[in-house]
């Protein structure tokens, strides 16, 4: 038996030479193109030599990784980590390693596209035309809204709303405005941004832009009431994460013109039934959770991901770690 230590890739396959990378050290085992990973019986019994795991978008249970006594870190080719019990990590003095910052600007510019498509109809319009129903003349019915000059209330200013509000400044000669568990004042200075306490964010912004992470402090942070406070001519756009958000009562607003529409990358649900009214109302961008989806910025995170493992491995610290300071050494 080899004596190398083992690393295991999940969900997402990597590109040849990140493959490479890892092979000349350690072992490789690939079960990016296995379904139902969690209940696959050859994962399982790899799991009882692994000492890394590179991967994302899989609930990875304490359960499952009791049966993985070696492991030293689980990178994440991800920014999120709500898929992770990271109290159970971090007491094990796994590493839990994440991809901030490679993904910002793409992830900013997918919710400026949003923000967009949603402001002038284009999904809508552009069906129209293919269906070949454009016959004359775009008159008021079929009309938009400017994105110019109005009010961006951005919900989790991070890097990934600093990038947007600066899009929105910069770019269209938006007012910001945000809310934040803490205040920012370097994007205050650099933005002209103002934080508002949550509601008054929501009454007073043409377009509700969402960040944050899914916790069990913002897991259905927006639900009839905060519809209803940011009223019939706001757009919601929610690039963060389903859970988020109460879906039936977002539904509801759509439905009932509580707010004019909304532009969507993310659902409680992946990927979205297609029977539920957000695959068919002619008010809702919806996108399958493409938010970090170009060439560029996938082999980016993998790289990134890979280069935590390494590290991890190696007995150093990863450019990226995400409980270190937690972990139980």
């Amino acid at each position: 038996m080899s004596s190398k230590k083992t690393v295991i890739v999940y969900q997402r396959a990597l590109k040849p030479d990140l493959r490479e990378k890892l092979e000349r050290e350690y072992n490789v085992l690939d079960f990016s193109q296995t379904p139902n990973l969690t209940q696959d019986a050859e994962f399982k019994k790899a799991l009882s030599q692994a000492h890394a795991l590179i991967g994302s978008s899989v609930t990875l249970p304490a359960e499952l990784l009791d049966q993985a006594p070696h492991l030293e870190v689980v990178s994440s080719i991800s920014v999120g980590v709500d898929n992770y019990d990271i109290d159970y990590l971090s007491k094990r003095g796994i590493v839990l390693c994440h991809t901030p910052d490679v993904l910002t600007e793409t992830t900013a510019d997918t919710a400026f596209l949003l923000i967009l498509a949603s402001a002038r109809r284009a999904v809508e319009m552009a069906e129209m035309v293919r269906k070949g129903d454009w016959t004359g003349g775009i008159a008021e019915p079929h009309f938009g809204v400017d994105v110019q000059g109005k009010t961006l209330g951005i919900i989790g200013m991070g890097r990934i709303g600093a990038a947007i509000a600066r899009r929105g400044k910069f770019g269209f000669n938006m007012s910001v405005s945000y809310h934040n568990r803490s205040r920012h004042e370097d994007f205050e200075r650099e933005l002209g941004a103002d934080w508002k306490a949550l509601d008054d964010l929501l009454r007073d912004s043409d377009f509700v832009c969402v960040t944050v992470p899914l916790s069990e402090a913002t897991r259905h942070m927006f639900g009839k009431r905060e519809f209803e406070l940011m009223g019939e001519n706001t757009i919601f756009v929610n690039i963060a994460r389903g859970g988020v958000v109460d879906e039936p009562a977002m539904i509801d607003a759509l439905q009932n013109g509580t707010i004019r529409a909304a532009g969507l990358d993310v659902f409680d649900i992946e990927p979205l039934p297609g029977d539920s009214p957000l695959a068919h109302m002619d008010n809702v961008v919806a996108l399958p959770h493409i938010g970090s989806a170009t060439h560029e910025t996938r082999y980016a995170m993998a790289e990134l991901a890979v280069d935590n493992a390494l590290a991890v491995l190696r007995g150093e610290k990863p450019r990226a770690p995400y409980n270190w300071d937690a972990l139980d050494r």
